[in-house]
């Protein structure tokens, strides 16, 4: 499978500047945020999972593996309401992930429930961390699937 364009080299200096921000932003998220790094990388993952993206799916699931997470946990992540893997701070991320991500689905949004389970682990910064990387996700999501980015061939530590 090929990508229908290459946003990272395309001809326009608009969609160029455009995805140099994308990628500016959360990479300032990434270095800056006190999140823990497991948090970032679990809901990044679960967020591109969801959108159906096999580019960043790739990335976010070999970067965890890189960076020492367990292979158990890394799988688990489609399943985390059923695991047992996970701390109550990173299944209250995992659900603020998936709901954040489930709005195009005619979901109701973040519930109030899933917001408060959030705040009792994570200060406000971290929600304001939270909440900007899920949306840089959705939105980066949606342009690897609108132009079918293949996944599987990244080499872990490029991105993030």
């Amino acid at each position: 499978m090929t990508a229908r364009l290459n946003l990272f080299g395309a001809p326009t200096a608009t969609a160029a500047k455009a995805v140099g921000h994308f990628g500016t932003a959360s990479r300032t998220l990434l270095a800056e945020t006190t999140l823990p790094p497991a948090v970032l990388k679990l809901a990044v993952l679960r967020t591109s999972q969801i959108n159906g993206d096999a580019y960043a799916t790739d990335v976010w699931s070999k970067n965890a593996a890189h960076a020492g997470e367990s292979p158990v946990r890394i799988a688990l992540v489609a399943a985390w309401r059923e695991a047992t893997v996970y701390s109550d701070a990173e299944r209250a991320a995992l659900e603020l992930a998936e709901q954040g991500a489930r709005i195009a689905d005619a979901s109701p949004g973040v519930t109030d429930e899933a917001w408060a389970r959030a705040a009792e682990h994570y200060d406000e910064a971290q929600l304001a961390d939270l909440v900007l990387l899920i949306s840089l996700m959705n939105a980066t999501n949606r342009m690897s699937v609108i132009v079918r980015q293949p996944g599987g061939a990244y080499e872990p530590g490029r991105i993030g």
